[in-house]
């Protein structure tokens, strides 16, 4: 693969600090939902597929799991390492969602978060068996924003259209509940739906936005105008300083 800005292990090269600071993480009643169903024993061993920082890594960790954060890109990988190193049970690997490294029946649960649709969705269904202990399951979620429901979600919305490099693309790659559906087939064994929300100033707001991959950088020819629509955005529709990006967290569950 091409070491080039679409190829999905280096599109988040520069924007690892915006990643860290700005990207919503997943909500607590996530993870109590895999336990509950018996998924996500105490002390489980968890492959965190496309890891990134570490959000969904820390989430785990949270949860007493000893956690293998499988991610290939460089500076993302090395950003988790730093946040979460210290922690005993943390571990960072270089690897791929289709080629993890990690030994055969090695984990209880495999997690992958908002990285699933950068994913040969073909090659990790073997990969993920094969590293799976007997009973092992996969845990598949994200964040899904509310395109509409308030002028601010609208609004942000067009300006993503209007200014994001390759948005359409990449929002055309995101799995939906039928997709989902298809790839775990029989093997389907839960799908659950999860409120989740991002209050921000407009600080957070330019952070939260430069950590996507579509939005232009300084030096790009639209980065200025961009960033100009959201402060008028934010102005008009802010309410003490803040809005809201709201997002519904899907979980499916199920064996690979």
């Amino acid at each position: 693969m091409n070491a080039t800005p679409r190829d999905p292990t280096k599109r988040f090269d520069d924007r690892v600090d915006d990643y860290i600071r700005h990207r919503p993480g997943y909500p607590a009643a996530l993870v109590a939902h895999l336990r509950a169903g018996g998924w996500l024993p105490h002390r489980a061993v968890v492959a965190d597929i496309g890891a990134g920082t570490g959000i969904s890594s820390a989430m785990f960790l949270d949860a007493d799991c000893v956690v293998h954060a499988v991610e290939p890109n460089a500076p993302m990988r090395a950003a988790a390492q730093a946040r979460l190193g210290t922690h005993a049970g943390f571990h960072a690997v270089d690897g791929r969602a289709e080629a993890t490294t990690l030994a055969d029946t090695s984990i209880d649960l495999v997690a992958a978060a908002q990285a699933f649709h950068w994913f040969d969705a073909d090659a990790v269904r073997g990969e993920w068996r094969r590293i799976l202990r007997a009973g092992g399951v996969a845990a598949v979620f994200w964040n899904s924003r509310r395109l509409d429901g308030s002028a601010f979600l609208e609004g942000y919305e067009n300006l993503l259209r209007n200014f994001g490099v390759d948005y359409g693309e990449v929002a055309e790659r995101h799995q939906d509940d039928a997709a989902m559906r298809r790839w775990f087939g029989a093997g389907l064994r839960d799908v659950a739906e999860f409120p989740n929300a991002q209050s921000l100033d407009f600080d957070a707001l330019r952070g939260r936005l430069l950590s996507s991959s579509y939005a232009p950088r300084p030096g790009h020819a639209k980065h200025e105008a961009m960033i100009a629509a959201l402060r008028e955005l934010f102005d008009a529709t802010a309410r003490d300083g803040r809005v809201d990006l709201v997002y519904r967290t899907r979980l499916f569950v199920g064996v690979p």
